[in-house]
């Protein structure tokens, strides 16, 4: 039966790094290269990730640097992330391109927190369907008679408390990326 717990913990680990994951692509005002992670370019005919193809770094707190490994990528690269619908602009000197970041408005930063309290509200639900699905185990299991009342509250506590935790782990990614969000 603790079997049930372990893999009802790892999933809910598992949907607390897709909310995470996908709070990371929400641009702020700040470059960081996460924000390229969902670009990707025409590599011989085969879509590849920019990452695997190019260095990206934030040598300041507005600006992306992307050096691609192959020089002749430079054009297939900046075509990508136009493409990429991130509302931003490459600029290609040739040798890298280089992507400022432009300031986040007022009403976008609000639109923005919207959006990643509706992220972590689908994590919520997500690690509570979890729970369900554990909680629906074990009393099937507690109706089958493979284990014993007591066993069977100690195990939805214990469920219980995976949840909380994972809630609040949740909860912690939201407020920090509502600060990165808020922050100038």
């Amino acid at each position: 039966m603790i079997d049930i717990i372990k893999i009802e913990s790892e999933r809910m680990e598992k949907s607390v790094q897709h909310a995470r994951d996908e709070m990371a692509r929400i641009r702020t005002g700040k470059a960081t290269p996460s924000l390229l992670d969902t670009v990707r370019v025409d590599y011989y005919g085969s879509p590849t990730p920019l990452n695997q193809l190019a260095s990206i770094n934030a040598p300041e707190p507005r600006l992306l640097v992307v050096l691609p490994y192959d020089k002749n990528l430079l054009g297939d690269v900046e075509k990508a992330i136009l493409s990429g619908d991130l509302g931003l602009n490459p600029q290609n000197d040739g040798k890298v391109i280089r992507l400022p970041i432009p300031m986040l408005t007022s009403e976008r930063r609000e639109e923005l927190i919207k959006l990643v309290k509706k992220l972590a509200e689908e994590g919520r639900v997500s690690i509570r369907n979890i729970r369900r699905d554990a909680n629906e185990q074990i009393k099937k299991s507690e109706k089958a008679k493979e284990v014993s009342e007591d066993e069977s509250h100690r195990l939805l506590d214990l469920t219980q408390k995976e949840t909380n935790k994972y809630i609040e782990e949740l909860d912690q990614i939201l407020t920090a990326r509502e600060e990165d969000i808020r922050e100038e």
